[in-house]
C-alpha cells in the first residue's frame, strides 16, 4: 500500500483496510506454524501498512481537535 493511496482514503475506508491487515498477518502467522508460508518478506510488509493506516488514522484524529493542549 503507497502512503498517497492512504491519505486519500476515508476513515472508514481505512478502518477496512486496517481490519484486513490484521487478519492477513494472522494467517501469515498460521501459515508460518503449520510450515505453509512461502513469502516471509510479506510480514515486515503487513506491519508496516498497519502502523502507516495508524498513523494516518491518528493525524487525522489530531487535526480533528483543533487547538490541542495549547488552546
Amino acid at each position: 500500500m503507497k502512503k498517497t493511496d492512504l491519505q486519500h482514503a476515508t476513515v472508514g475506508e481505512l478502518n477496512t483496510k486496517l481490519e484486513e491487515s490484521y487478519q492477513e498477518l494472522f494467517n501469515l502467522r498460521f501459515q508460518r506454524s503449520t510450515g505453509k508460508l512461502t513469502n516471509s518478506a510479506r510480514f515486515g510488509e503487513v506491519k508496516k501498512d498497519i502502523a502507516r493506516i495508524k498513523t494516518i488514522l491518528r493525524q487525522r484524529e489530531l487535526a480533528g481537535q483543533g487547538g490541542g493542549r495549547n488552546a
